[in-house]
């Protein structure tokens, strides 16, 4: 199948360069937003890497009632736009519920689907109608093969605006593992691959506000790998003080390190584009 380009923006996913989405992991105060924010456009500017800035106004998987789960959609989507606006940025954000996304679509350059729900019918149609880019996170659950089946639901919705990333499988246990086989299989849809460094590395079972609940150290090997097997654009999640996030403190990366992170990368990246590697 040949590659699609799916833009977002001024960004062309699935063209030769690399591209970034990277926020905190869940809306947290409007001075760390904007901290980040300004942050992260100085970084992709100074490396001319595009930017998708990407934070989530609700998170609805935690696993206990006691754990932050965002300022909901309302206020939210307030602060997304209210960051949009202020950093010219194209913003991503994941939708739970099908009457969510009417709303979300009126601020979000990028709709995403989360890895847990990537099969759910009316959810996938809802947000492929809106027309905007639909990013479709692999399940934990699926082969990598498979997502081609929910990128086909938002295809049959008349958009083929589509995104697929992966983020680790795991078979029942607590730890995720990530295959490079599966960049290979997901490449072969057609559509631009993303790689979810950040969620890779979670450990299941420990809350995501616990900084031992990840395994920060794996991420070079692991988005080494990753632009190796030819992926277009990377998720990496950043905070300015990742510890005391209120999500995924021990995954996130530090802000103040990201670029220095980043650099190798896009040089493997200008390697892999080269010589065709993938």
């Amino acid at each position: 199948m040949s590659k699609k380009i799916v833009k977002v923006g001024n960004i062309s996913c699935g063209d030769t360069g690399l591209f970034l989405i990277s926020g905190p992991c869940v809306i947290e105060d409007e001075g760390i937003m904007m901290k980040t924010a300004e942050k992260l456009k100085e970084i992709s500017q100074r490396l001319k890497l595009p930017l998708i800035f990407k934070s989530s106004y609700q998170k609805d998987n935690r696993s206990s009632l006691k754990y932050y789960v965002g300022p909901r959609l309302e206020e939210g989507l307030k602060m997304l736009e209210k960051i949009k606006k202020q950093f010219d940025l194209p913003i991503l954000s994941d939708v739970h519920y099908p009457d969510q996304v009417k709303p979300a679509a009126e601020v979000l350059d990028v709709i995403q689907i989360p890895a847990y729900l990537c099969m759910q019918t009316d959810l996938v149609v809802a947000a492929a109608k809106t027309g905007k880019v639909v990013n479709l996170k692999h399940g934990q659950f699926l082969a990598p093969e498979n997502m081609i089946k929910p990128a086909e639901k938002a295809v049959e919705s008349g958009n083929p605006n589509i995104l697929l990333t992966e983020r680790g499988y795991t078979f029942g246990y607590n730890d995720l593992i990530v295959d490079p086989r599966s960049f290979y299989h997901m490449a072969k849809t057609g559509y631009p691959v993303i790689f979810d460094i950040t969620h890779s590395i979670r450990k299941y079972g420990i809350p995501s506000s616990d900084p031992t609940g990840g395994a920060r150290e794996f991420l070079p090997v692991l988005s080494r790998a990753a632009v190796g097997a030819g992926v277009d654009g990377l998720f990496i999640e950043a905070h300015p003080n990742p510890p005391a996030a209120l999500c995924d403190a021990a995954s996130q990366y530090y802000l103040d390190h990201l670029e220095e992170f980043l650099k190798p990368l896009i040089e493997l990246h200008n390697v892999v584009r080269k010589f065709n590697v993938n």
